[in-house]
């Protein structure tokens, strides 16, 4: 089945952030295309369920050798979709294909069944698939966040609608063609181009057993309240305002290097960034200073040339956005050291404020001078969000006595969060809830069924007891 080719309504479309152009559209499915394809993935879970992990964990190997064969040609659609720059693009690519490898690799290990002790006979817990499974994905990584959650659950034996953002048609269309390529089956990853309000009749289908999301926390919402409704498994990987703390000026050059590129990775536009830098009053102005002077370094420009590194924001509707978030924050007394000029006044940025509870996403940060760790703790928990966060000092028992205290699903020690396919990532709060990657992330959508077995013999009082 072509999914793409009797679609009706309003295109998708790729839109060059950094010229205005619109470049290709793609017409949105019709409803009937998208009972084909939910029809498809249901039929086609038995047989692909049927398969060895070692035969499924091989086609998603074998998927991210692909991935490297293509890299720069998936690294220009990125860049030409969203607007991100090129190496960055290339540093995708091969974060994406090291989690299919890690997955084709350690997916079958990880999914064995795991015996439990129990008083006579055995007991074993068995990892199996759910059946179809739709994925809401973001535009910002439009192959990372895609892979995610498709590669673990492909090695589980669940079958994938992948529903990519509408900005990124050709980076689907271009990821959906290599899981083909590999081998896997007609049916078991199917890229749908629908419109975000389609997502909850996809939910609502008998036939869909779980959702999973990553974008804002409106639509995170949503797509959790859908599938509750329906006793369905869902995750949420929503916003986050990350705390980046910094406790002492040891190897500060380092530290603000840090903090450079945990803010400024993917322009800002990433939802796992260092957002709010928080330092200890004796280091603060050091920090701000270095903070300042790095951001001043940066090259705006076309992001397919490799000297720019300050690409343009994915949208229009974005900057607009972040620059009412600064407006905001200006306006009520906070001080813009670098791009925005300076108030007349000195200020901070403080709760009555936007960028004080809400997520910036680009090249925008906020800093915040505090007396000591309890202060750093308390105003980093102020968020709404905890999603990650950063801690930085020379002491390690200091730093991971703060990283306990934070409220976040992730903390990393002098280094800014970032991701790898071994490590479980995912929030909590207003950040979702549920893990990706790592071996808890293959395990979100399995049925981890219980096998008992007791002897045809043996009393059923003595295992009762």
């Amino acid at each position: 089945m072509d999914a793409h080719a009797t679609g009706q309504g309003s295109p998708i479309a790729t839109v060059n952030p950094y010229t205005g152009e619109r470049v290709r559209e793609f017409p949105a499915l019709s409803a009937e295309d998208v009972e084909r394809a939910i029809d498809a993935a249901h039929w086609s879970f038995p047989d692909w369920r049927a398969r060895s992990t070692a035969d499924r964990g091989a086609l998603v190997q074998r998927a991210g050798r692909l991935m490297r064969e293509r890299k720069e040609e998936l690294a220009q659609l990125l860049t030409l979709e969203v607007g991100k720059l090129i190496n960055s693009s290339r540093a995708e690519v091969d974060l994406a294909s090291d989690i299919l490898t890690y997955y084709g690799e350690h997916g079958p290990e990880l999914l064995e069944e795991r015996p439990l002790p129990v008083p006579g006979g055995t007991a074993v817990l068995v990892n199996e698939p759910l059946g179809v499974l739709l994925g809401v994905m973001p535009w910002n990584f439009p192959l990372y966040q895609v892979v995610r959650f498709a590669g673990p659950n492909l090695v589980l034996g669940n079958t994938i609608l992948p529903k990519h953002a509408s900005s990124c048609p050709q980076s689907a269309l271009a990821l959906e063609q290599l899981f083909t390529d590999a081998g896997v089956p007609t049916g078991v990853y199917t890229n749908l181009f629908v419109r975000g309000r389609d997502v909850g009749k996809i939910i609502d289908d008998s036939r869909v057993q779980g959702a999973s999301l990553t974008g804002s926390e409106r639509a995170g919402v949503s797509v959790g309240e859908i599938a509750g409704r329906n006793v369905k498994k869902s995750v949420l990987e929503l916003g986050g305002s990350d705390p980046f703390i910094v406790l002492d000026g040891h190897n500060l050059d380092r530290t603000v290097y840090a903090a450079f590129l945990g803010r400024m990775g993917n322009t800002g536009q990433c939802c796992v960034a260092a957002k709010r830098f928080i330092a200890l009053a004796d280091v603060y102005d050091a920090f701000l200073t270095g903070l300042r002077d790095r951001m001043g370094e940066v090259q705006p420009g076309d992001p397919a040339d490799p000297a720019t590194t300050l690409g343009p924001l994915s949208s229009e509707a974005a900057a607009e956005l972040l620059m009412e978030q600064v407006r905001d924050a200006v306006d009520k007394g906070a001080t813009v050291v670098l791009g925005g000029g300076r108030p007349d006044l000195p200020g901070a940025v403080t709760p009555d404020m936007r960028a004080y509870r809400e997520e910036l996403f680009g090249p925008v940060a906020a800093v915040y001078r505090v007396a000591d760790e309890d202060e750093a703790v308390a105003l980093a928990n102020t968020s709404p969000y905890g999603l990650g966060g950063a801690v930085f000092a020379a002491d390690p028992e200091r730093a991971r006595g703060v990283a306990d205290r934070l409220e976040t699903g992730m903390v990393w020690i002098n280094h800014p969060t970032a991701s790898r396919p071994e490590l479980p990532f995912g929030g909590i709060s207003r950040s979702g809830y549920g893990r990706e990657l790592g071996d808890v992330g293959i395990v979100e959508f399995a049925n981890r069924k219980l096998v008992r077995y007791v002897d045809a013999d043996a009393p059923i009082e003595e295992v009762l007891g």
